[in-house]
């Protein structure tokens, strides 16, 4: 059943043109397919693709998360690239430096060009 199928993550944005540049070209993504309606991008092994709609931004938690090894190397390329990361300083989460520490994992948000929150983690050894 599904256990043996691979997932992919659906990202909706409002202009498809300008997300496939940000996800290309900031985030370092290989971009695989294209219509005029839909992009689909390789990462990890794995893919994912967004779509045009005009609900695009509008989800207030995370879409996707990247798992890395190491978080603060992604972090400083991602920065260089002109990404910002997100702060929080809600009950449970607390951010320094765009970074929030929690029973060995490790992880920083930010969004993309519509507002979509992205993240990348890091799970530590315990």
């Amino acid at each position: 059943m599904l256990g043996d199928a691979p997932l992919c993550a659906v990202i909706p944005v409002t202009d498809l043109g300008q997300a496939k540049t940000y996800y290309r070209d900031t985030l370092g993504l290989e971009l695989v397919q294209e219509t005029a309606e839909e992009a689909v991008f390789r990462c990890g092994g794995g893919e994912f693709s967004m779509y045009r709609t005009p609900y695009g931004g509008q989800a207030g938690h995370t879409l996707a998360s990247w798992k890395v090894a190491d978080l603060d190397a992604e972090m400083t390329e991602l920065r260089g690239r002109g990404v910002v990361f997100e702060e929080y300083d809600l009950p449970g989460l607390k951010t320094l430096d765009g970074v929030a520490e929690n029973d060995g994992m490790r992880a920083a948000w930010f969004k993309d060009l519509d507002g979509n929150v992205l993240c990348v983690n890091e799970r530590r050894a315990k």
